[in-house]
């Protein structure tokens, strides 16, 4: 099916809109962001470095096959409006949040496994829908995630008209190749040394606006409104943002899913219980990475599923919460079991070949396909042996 790409000039025009909103005095770079190992789960500076994020294809346990064909975004905009014009061909099910599950739009259960790319502004090379391809075809993924860093270096929020297009076109770039590819696609706002999903309200009402007019009648699309909020309460902070920006996407795509962040560095699902978000379609972040985080997060996380609270598990890996380190396969195994028995959907941290743990590719790689065995970290390895087993490949 003859790909239809989204105008860059649409993307231009919506960062030389925002300017006005989206300028900010925050000009900490990733060099600010320390991991704080007395709180377990959050990610480091290694983070703000050159890196790029992997997203992974269909779970078992009622995951639908994306087709192959697509549902393609037109670039034509409306007068007036700033919406572009969508059409579906039926390759994948738009999604809706019953109970803690994930369901399509026939009712039955969805499991997202894939992974999730680090910086938009880091490795825009692996943003192809060659490289998207090469992972749904050898993993089994069925979603990406698209990391839109706020307020590190190369971020929206402290970058200029030209730098802000470029970001656009990106996510431009990565929802068209996933909706080619029949795949899903996060759009993730992803705040870190911010911390208070509340510094930047203004540029992400603004962003979220302009991200659910464009997509609003693309099912391959969720939103990820607050990556990993941290020394923010849940009552006091995350929850009136979000109480701010989730009506914001809802006034245009009233029927998206969209995965809110908790306090920790998205561990606190716990502090949700009792008093959730009034929305539909919410499903509420849980980040994991195994070697740092163990039973006590694990227990969170059962805690928060008995109470009925939908968790998405949109960031994960094998090694310590740095991005780096030694791995715990033994720690890993134990998350594995507790979300397969749960069927929740989770995605891997990251598509880079950066000299760390957690990257997906080995540093001496260069490719952006056609990898082979000899290409993937020890965690890769992991999490592509997980994905295929669950989407029938092994």
């Amino acid at each position: 099916m003859k790909k239809k790409i989204l105008a860059l000039a649409i993307s231009i025009c919506f960062a030389l809109s925002a300017c006005g909103d989206a300028e900010t005095a925050a000009t900490e770079t990733a060099t600010s962001v320390a991991v704080d190992e007395q709180t377990a789960g959050q990610e480091t500076a290694a983070e703000t470095e050159t890196t790029a994020a992997v997203e992974t294809e269909e779970n078992s346990a009622g995951a639908e096959t994306a087709a192959s064909g697509s549902a393609v975004a037109a670039s034509e905009t409306n007068e007036g409006e700033g919406t572009v014009e969508t059409k579906n061909d039926g390759a994948v099910s738009a999604l809706h949040v019953d109970g803690t599950k994930l369901l399509n739009a026939e009712g039955q259960a969805v499991r997202l496994q894939g992974i999730s790319t680090l910086g938009l502004a880091w490795f825009p090379q692996y943003v192809t829908e060659e490289t998207f391809k090469s992972f749904r075809d050898d993993w089994g993924i069925n979603c990406i995630r698209l990391a839109m860093y706020t307020q590190e270096d190369g971020g929206y929020c402290v970058s200029d008209n030209a730098k802000k297009a470029e970001l656009i076109e990106r996510i431009d770039t990565g929802v068209q190749a996933a909706v080619d590819l029949g795949l899903y696609v996060i759009i993730d706002w992803h705040i870190l040394s911010d911390g208070n999903p509340q510094t930047h309200q203004d540029e992400a009402l603004f962003f979220f606006d302009e991200m659910s007019k464009k997509y609003a009648a693309v099912p391959n699309v969720l939103y990820e409104i607050c990556n990993e909020p941290n020394n923010s309460s849940w009552s006091g902070q995350i929850k009136p943002y979000a109480e701010a920006v989730i009506p914001v996407i809802r006034k245009n795509s009233p029927d998206s899913v969209i995965i809110v962040g908790t306090n920790t560095w998205s561990q606190d699902v716990d502090e949700v219980i009792g008093n959730t978000l009034n929305f539909p379609n919410v499903m509420y972040a849980l980040h994991f990475y195994a070697a740092t985080h163990k039973d006590d997060l694990r227990k969170k996380a059962k805690k928060a599923l008995d109470a009925g609270i939908p968790i998405f598990v949109s960031e994960c890996s094998v090694c310590d919460a740095s991005g780096n380190g030694g791995l715990d396969i033994d720690s890993a195994n134990a998350w594995r079991k507790l979300i397969d028995e749960n069927g929740l959907s989770f995605m891997e941290w990251s598509l880079s070949n950066k000299a760390e743990s957690s990257a997906i590719l080995q540093p001496s790689c260069t490719k952006i396909s056609g990898f082979t065995e000899e290409d993937y970290t020890d965690s890769a390895k992991f999490y592509r042996t997980w994905m295929r087993e669950n989407s029938g490949k092994d």
